[in-house]
């Protein structure tokens, strides 16, 4: 018998989530699953879903009074049956009706899991989600790790190079990301002001654009930091950049750092969660230590761009040793080989 699979999605215009959501649901779809998809309407997803042929139901997954979602969410798992019901982040999960099959909550943050209890397994995108899953109460073996993958830039013919152009020989950084306080971007910019010719991109967008821009403003920075707001040619900044640099205060993947490291991209990245358990220190990147002193740790994230910056047999090595992990953990063949194994067993 076909396994039947439905996905339920409540996400924003843009995020990390949103973005695997999609890589994950098209790459289901290329080896075969029978799936279909929840999702809120989105003018880039919802095309996407359904250009590759996944059935998409769209629902509004408004607050905790919006009934009219929950009604759509129960008659879509009555018409569907489905084996699995595989809900991402809090919202979906709650709405999530109980039923006669396997529901499986995904979990890419250190959420609450009273959203969650209803869920018969967690999958967390990282060992240490996972751990933080036990500690609050869930049992161990119906908590699973499965990371995320990024598409292999050499994989597919390469993309038209970026809008914005280079146009000066300095180092160039390029640092990826919502604009959130989380991410730390106004710490990099304090560290880039630090350093003296090294030019940066910032691509996202986010409820600090207007702060970090006025910082940049404040620092002198404004003729080498450009804000190119969210962006659909990554591979192509990454082609252009010199390094990538994560500066995130809390991260609980980094799935930016795999991005680096599929495209050949040497990385610093500060030591939160997600890089930290990501990155071997030298060989496939350089983590910086975040302080509590005055600086936040600028100071140290300035000096290790420098060294990267100055250095091309160091982010050589880098770029090569980032790339054998992206090969040895996160490729698509290998998370979805991982996934697939992974609905069998519940399914069962």
């Amino acid at each position: 018998m076909t396994r039947r699979l439905l996905q339920a999605m409540a996400g924003a215009r843009h995020g990390g989530a949103e973005i695997f959501f999609v890589r994950l649901a098209l790459a289901l779809q290329r080896v075969g699953e029978t799936q279909q998809v929840l999702a809120r309407p989105d003018p880039d997803r919802s095309p996407a879903l359904r250009g590759a042929g996944i059935p998409l139901v769209e629902l509004r997954f408004g607050g905790p009074f919006d009934v009219a979602t929950r009604a759509a969410f129960r008659r879509e798992i009555a018409a569907w049956r489905p084996d699995i019901v595989l809900t991402w982040m809090s919202r979906a999960t709650a709405m999530c009706p109980t039923g006669d099959f396997v529901h499986v909550g995904r979990l890419g943050g250190y959420y609450d899991l009273k959203f969650y209890r209803r869920c018969q397994h967690l999958i967390g995108n990282t060992r240490a989600i996972v751990d933080y899953a036990v500690s609050q109460g869930w049992p161990r073996e119906r908590a699973h790790y499965l990371p995320n993958f990024v598409p292999d830039p050499r994989a597919t013919a390469a993309a038209p190079g970026p809008a914005v152009g280079r146009t000066y020989g300095a180092p160039l950084a390029l640092a990826l990301g919502r604009l959130h306080p989380n991410k730390g971007f106004d710490l990099l910019l304090d560290a880039l002001a630090m350093t003296d010719m090294l030019h940066l991109w910032i691509a996202g967008e986010g409820p600090l654009r207007d702060d970090l821009a006025r910082q940049a403003e404040r620092l002198g920075l404004g003729g080498r930091v450009r804000f190119l707001g969210w962006r659909d040619d990554v591979s192509a900044l990454m082609r252009t950049a010199d390094f990538l640099v994560c500066p995130s205060r809390h991260e609980p993947l980094g799935n930016v750092v795999i991005e680096g490291w599929a495209a050949g991209l040497p990385v610093v990245a500060t030591a939160s969660d997600g890089p930290a358990a990501l990155i071997e220190e030298g060989r496939d990147g350089l983590l910086v230590p975040l302080t509590g002193g005055p600086d936040g740790g600028a100071e140290a994230l300035a000096e290790a761009m420098r060294r990267i910056a100055g250095d091309a047999g160091l982010r050589a090595r880098l770029a090569q040793g980032g790339r054998a992990a992206y090969e040895a953990s996160f490729t698509e063949a290998a998370v979805v080989g991982r996934y697939r194994a992974f609905f069998d067993e519940v399914a069962g």
